[in-house]
C-alpha cells in the first residue's frame, strides 16, 4: 500500500471528489482530506492511499500538475510525518532552562 499527497485542491474539494479521482487509476483504500482543526473548513490538501505501489505510481504520473477545479494539483509519495514542530528545539516552551546568562537565553 502506498501514501499520497495530493496538494493545491480547491477548498471546496470532498473526500468522494478525490476518492473518485483517483479510482480510475486503481483500488483506493482511503482519501483524506486535511482540514483546520478549530473550523472544519479544508486547508487544501489530503492523502489517498491506494491499494498497490504500481497502482499508486501510475496515479501520480497521470495526475501530477492535471487540471482540477481550475488549479494544477500537486500529486507525489507522502513523506513521513516528523516528530515535533519543525525547530528540533528539545528545550521547549522559551525558557531558558533556569540559567541566568542575561543574554536573553542565550549562552555566552
Amino acid at each position: 500500500m502506498k501514501k499520497i499527497y495530493v496538494g493545491n485542491l480547491s477548498f471546496d474539494a470532498s473526500e468522494d471528489e478525490l476518492r473518485h479521482l483517483f479510482e480510475a487509476h486503481g483500488a483506493v483504500e482511503s482519501a483524506k482530506l486535511a482540514t483546520d482543526r478549530d473550523t472544519g473548513r479544508a486547508r487544501g490538501f489530503g492523502f489517498v492511499e491506494m491499494a498497490s505501489d504500481s497502482e499508486a505510481n501510475a496515479a501520480i504520473a497521470a495526475l501530477n500538475g492535471a487540471q482540477v477545479g481550475g488549479r494544477a494539483l500537486v500529486v507525489n509519495e507522502a513523506r513521513p510525518k516528523t516528530s515535533g514542530f519543525g525547530g528540533g528545539n528539545s528545550r521547549g516552551g522559551g525558557r531558558d532552562s533556569g540559567r541566568r546568562s542575561g543574554g536573553g537565553g542565550r549562552d555566552r
